[in-house]
This record gives structure tokens, C-alpha cells and sequence, in this order.
């Protein structure tokens, strides 16, 4: 309780700004325990110790949490990247590097996973714009880099790799976490298990054919 009523006395831009940061801090932790699919405001709030009224003060449902949380992770691996492609000089090489990129970025592939089927669904018309006005300077930034690292690349073979790479991460990100009941079927019967897939090598495989692609109409 006293925790709650100090969060609504909350009146100076900074102490918004820092609940806010404490909501999306907290909806980040969660999502290194369950998946995208598992948070709900309720569980929020509990762990956040608020009222779930105090959350929605700051954002307007559960998915404007998440998209906003998505577009900080992606903020934060677009500046991290400069440094991981540093010395890279050909498809092959990129493919590797943006995998060995992503593989510590878990919230950040399940976010992805869920962009458009989840994340978007319950938003404003205000909050949908300016999560893909961010979104859209974010895949306009990662281009940049790609042209920089590849500078083959033209730039609308880049702007279609990039948002192809996007679907791509979350696509694999999905099918390489089979639910408890898939284990158990790979368990019982390894024929099955042809279909498991694993999340960097599917990843580099298919990133890898993507950018041998824009490559070739440059």
C-alpha cells in the first residue's frame, strides 16, 4: 500500500519518468521468465506493487507497455551493433554477426515474435502511430549501418532487408520454442524431432540467404 500511494503522489515529470521506467523495468523481468504470450496487467501490477489504475495512468493497456518496451530493446541492440560489425565485409560474415547480436537478446526476439499478431492489437490510434513512427527511424537506422557495413547494398535493397530480417528473427524466434507437450513428443519419438529447430543456426541460415539476396538486385 505505501508503495502505491507514493506512486500516486508522483507529481514532478522526473518522478513520472521514473515510474514509468520502473513499469517497463519490471515488465522486462517478467519477460526473462515467460513469454510475451503469459504477461498480464494483473501480474504487472502485483509485481510492480501498484494498482493496476496507477499503471494505466502511464500507459493504456498491457500492449502499449510491451511495444514501448520493444522499441527500447531495439534501441539498445541497434547501438550495440556498430562495434559487433565492426570488420565485417560480406553476406556471410553479416549473417553471423547479427546472430552472434541477438543471441542474449531474448526479450527483444520475443517482442519481435509478437509485433504484429499481439503487441498491436489493443493500442490508440496515437499510441499505434507513434510506436511506428519510432519503428520506422529504427529500421531506417539499421539500414544506414547495413549500407555502411555492405556498402553495395543500394538503399532500397537495404529498406527490404531490413524489414525482412525483422519477420525473420521473430519467425525463427518463435518456432525454436517448442511448447512443454512438442519436448515431450520429440522425447518420445527423436523422428519428430526433424522439426525442432534451433534459434542461431535456423537464424544465420535464413539471414544469410536474405542478404545474398539484396546483394544480388544492388
Amino acid at each position: 500500500m505505501g508503495m502505491d500511494t507514493t506512486f500516486q503522489r508522483a507529481r514532478s515529470d522526473e518522478q513520472r519518468e521514473a515510474r514509468r521506467l520502473a513499469i517497463l523495468g519490471t515488465v522486462a523481468a517478467m519477460l526473462t521468465e515467460m513469454p510475451v504470450t503469459a504477461i498480464s496487467l494483473n501480474e504487472l501490477s502485483r509485481r510492480a506493487g501498484l494498482a493496476k489504475s496507477n499503471v494505466l495512468r502511464y500507459f493504456e493497456s498491457r500492449e502499449a507497455i510491451l511495444l514501448e518496451l520493444l522499441d527500447s530493446e531495439w534501441k539498445q541492440w541497434l547501438a550495440a551493433l556498430p562495434a559487433q560489425l565492426d570488420g565485417v565485409a560480406d553476406g556471410p560474415s553479416l549473417a553471423v554477426a547479427l546472430t552472434d547480436s541477438l543471441r542474449s537478446r531474448r526479450v527483444l526476439c520475443d517482442l519481435l515474435s509478437a509485433q504484429a499478431g499481439v503487441l498491436e492489437r489493443n493500442v490508440s490510434a496515437d499510441v499505434a502511430a507513434r510506436y511506428k513512427r519510432a519503428a520506422l527511424a529504427d529500421v531506417t537506422a539499421l539500414a544506414a549501418l547495413f549500407r555502411k557495413t555492405l556498402p553495395q547494398l543500394t538503399a532500397p535493397a537495404a529498406e527490404q532487408l531490413c524489414a525482412a530480417a525483422v519477420m525473420v528473427i521473430g519467425a525463427v524466434w518463435t518456432h525454436s520454442q517448442p511448447s512443454t507437450g512438442m519436448l515431450a513428443a520429440y522425447r518420445e519419438d527423436p523422428s519428430l524431432a526433424t522439426f525442432k529447430m534451433e534459434f542461431a543456426p535456423s537464424l544465420r541460415g535464413v539471414l544469410e540467404l536474405l542478404i545474398t539476396g539484396a546483394l544480388r538486385t544492388s
